[in-house]
């Protein structure tokens, strides 16, 4: 089912359907390499119309309920921070020793948190689904300023946090060819002529 249950707060029985649905939802998509184009575009759109239909379950449970067009970056990052509490990453925080260590040896009482790129991929498939529905880009809430800051804030803490790196690696410049170095080494040769010393004139 792409819709999910009403949801009550007060009911444990709803929290724990949120909770599945939540986890589902914002779950990465790994394709494999054998996966055809076609199968993987399907699973996009599937996860983008999921993603969607929380966002808008998210709404009608606020309170107040709120309406798409008076949705804003803020309610967003509220969005974001409610996923939170589903989150299966853990994030260390400053005072705990192994703050910064990608592979702690030891389980400790960190909170777990949504990963960085399962926010980022998520903010990009209803960014997406916010035009497809008729929305102006220029109003899209996913778009907005405050949203990108957050992530970024997200990302760099993490990687503070887990000591892991979210810097892209450079792509390495190929090496030259054999025939590109020769006709560059040969180009700034001068000629022959222009380093031998002149010939002595001719005797007459």
């Amino acid at each position: 089912m792409d819709s999910l249950q009403e949801f009550d707060p007060s009911n444990p029985s709803n929290t724990s359907s949120i909770n599945i649905n939540i986890n589902t939802t914002i779950a990465t998509n790994s394709s494999s390499s054998s996966s055809s184009p076609c199968s993987t575009l399907s699973r996009y759109e599937n996860q983008k119309r999921r993603d969607w239909n929380t966002f808008g379950q998210y709404l009608r449970n606020h309170r107040p309920p709120l309406s798409l067009s008076l949705c804003s970056g803020a309610h967003v990052l509220e969005f974001l921070r409610y996923l939170d509490q589903f989150g299966k990453t853990k994030v260390h925080i400053q005072l705990c020793p192994f703050f910064g260590n990608p592979n702690p040896p030891a389980p400790c009482p960190c909170p777990l948190r949504q990963a960085w790129g399962s926010l980022d991929a998520l903010i990009g498939r209803l960014r997406a689904a916010f035009e497809e529905h008729g929305g102006k880009p220029e109003a899209n809430p996913f778009g907005a300023r405050a949203v990108r800051l957050y992530l970024r804030e997200v990302r760099d803490s993490q990687a503070k946090a887990r000591g892991i790196s979210y810097e892209k690696k450079k792509r390495k410049r190929p090496p030259e060819s054999s025939t590109s170095i020769t006709s560059s080494t040969t180009s700034n040769v001068l000629p022959v002529q222009a380093i031998l010393p002149p010939a002595p004139p001719s005797a007459n």
